[in-house]
């Protein structure tokens, strides 16, 4: 019994052990910053606060930075990308653009993100904020502007959409090894791309665009939420789509973005489609922040400023 205990004392320990230096090698591999997965777990570390409410689940901790994916992340007082910002507008215009890390500018600085092109365009009488949060879809950002940015009071609002921004996010309550540990990361991340390797493109969207989809209605109930609100107070009302940069000039997902423009329009909102701004020559990759990483890149939101610019602008005389 004394010889049984003491070998399985060793052999847990063992174990312990390589899982400790397992966690070591992993940590140190990933100093080079070019694990997207990683990433996104230190950007859930270091930038985000958790909150009760379910439909907002997280939001950018105010006034913090990081360094993610070798660019540095700076969050104002409101929790915003870019400078501090007071409550009442110093501008003319205050545009505030809603969305998620594509909005953000993953792997972007932030002088080359789309919402920075447009501020040095438009100058200093137009203030442009950028409220993009990672792992955001409408539901969320909407609601962000609902408990956090609504006193801001902006005179134009652009919802930055991506095609998947009506999949149902669920709050996460992972355990500690998720919190703490990379290898736990990795194994956890490689098992869903092991279970979902067979999933199919088309049928993902066909599924959270079917119409008595959850995540779907959500959608609807947060655009109509936000055009009575803009009807109310006045506000100008924008709706950009990004193509899903995976799969570029894939014709198969225009049903899609066609579905999207008409739910778009007939809420009211001024529509644009940023499938526009990328030439057929360029290849998906062109556009990518790594090769393994399809967040727009500094060129992609320098194509999408230039073509947002002219759509956004007014007279204002």
């Amino acid at each position: 019994m004394k010889k049984f205990l003491i070998n399985s004392i060793i052999f847990i320990g063992s174990i312990f052990l390589m899982l400790l230096i397992a966690e070591g090698l992993i940590t140190i591999k990933n100093l080079d910053m070019k694990n997207y997965n990683i990433e996104m777990w230190k950007y859930s570390k270091e930038l985000k606060v958790k909150t009760v409410n379910e439909k907002l689940s997280f939001y950018h901790k105010p006034s913090s930075n990081a360094i993610l994916q070798s660019v540095e992340i700076n969050t104002n007082n409101y929790g915003l990308r870019g400078e501090l910002i007071s409550k009442e507008k110093i501008a003319k215009r205050r545009i505030l653009f809603l969305g998620s890390s594509a909005t953000l500018g993953w792997g972007v600085k932030e002088e080359n993100t789309m919402t920075s092109l447009l501020s040095k365009k438009f100058g200093k009488d137009v203030e442009v904020l950028n409220a993009g949060v990672g792992n955001y879809n409408t539901v969320r950002y909407v609601e962000l502007f609902f408990t956090k940015l609504k006193e801001l009071e902006p005179t134009d609002i652009v919802v930055h959409f991506f095609l998947n921004d009506t999949e149902n996010l669920k709050m996460q309550n992972t355990n500690w090894f998720l919190q703490n540990s990379q290898l736990a990361v990795l194994l956890w991340n490689s098992y869903n791309i092991l279970i979902n390797q067979n999933a199919d493109l088309l049928n993902y969207y066909k599924k959270i665009y079917d119409k008595n989809y959850i995540g779907y209605k959500n959608m609807i109930e947060s655009l109509d939420r936000l055009r009575i609100h803009a009807k109310e107070k006045n506000i100008r009302l924008y709706f950009t789509l990004l193509p899903d940069l995976h799969y570029l000039n894939n014709d198969k997902l225009n049903i899609f973005y066609k579905k999207v423009q008409e739910i778009a329009i007939l809420k009211g909102f001024k529509f644009l489609n940023l499938q526009n701004a990328f030439d057929k020559s360029i290849k998906s990759e062109d556009l990518w922040v790594m090769p393994t990483d399809a967040h727009p890149n500094d060129l992609a939101h320098r194509l999408m400023a230039e073509q947002i610019y002219p759509f956004l602008k007014i007279d204002n005389r």
